[in-house]
């Protein structure tokens, strides 16, 4: 491989890898977005198997905002609420994966099945949930809300989703 690639990569690597932040560090980050008047979204899932919904539903994110923050379910949580066998890869893959994407500025872990005490912590601007979720259904609405932030939740892309490809794939193994 010439080094000019090798360096390109490495950059890209170490660009994304410092998208990925600790609880407090984010929390951190949050205080210098509000000193500067930056608006900050957020949203929250598995992202197990990134698809071309996850895709369109995180530009959409980022577009209301100055910063889009995607927070994580560990992958013990994600095996709670996603039963055996998920997630498919690791929380920290998935963190890598979704941090080396434009649209999202940071990403962190939690390992709660709901995000709701991250978000009373955080306190975004806006935060968003897809459209599969009804708004009364979006953990940390009230209290995004109470801030005086925006809830919104974005149109689902029909027919994609990572247990559809999931089960599309089971079907063609047989």
């Amino acid at each position: 491989m010439p080094p000019l690639f090798g360096n390109v990569l490495d950059c890209l690597f170490a660009v994304s890898t410092r998208k990925i932040l600790s609880r407090d560090d984010l929390l951190a980050e949050r205080v210098r977005l509000r000193a500067a008047g930056k608006k900050l979204v957020f949203t929250n899932g598995v992202f197990d198997i990134l698809h071309v919904g996850h895709v369109r539903y995180l530009e959409q994110a980022r577009a209301l905002g100055d910063a889009l923050v995607v927070a994580i379910n560990s992958d013990r949580a994600a095996r709670e609420l996603k039963g055996e066998g998920r997630p498919l890869m690791n929380q920290d893959e998935r963190a890598e994966i979704l941090a080396a994407l434009r649209a999202v500025n940071y990403v962190t872990i939690f390992d709660d099945l709901s995000p709701r005490s991250l978000i009373s912590e955080l306190l975004p601007d806006v935060l968003v949930k897809g459209g599969d979720y009804a708004l009364d259904e979006i953990h940390g609405r009230e209290e995004v809300e109470r801030s005086c932030g925006r809830v919104v939740s974005l149109p689902f892309v029909e027919g994609v989703s990572s247990s559809a490809i999931i089960e599309r794939m089971k079907k063609t193994r047989h």
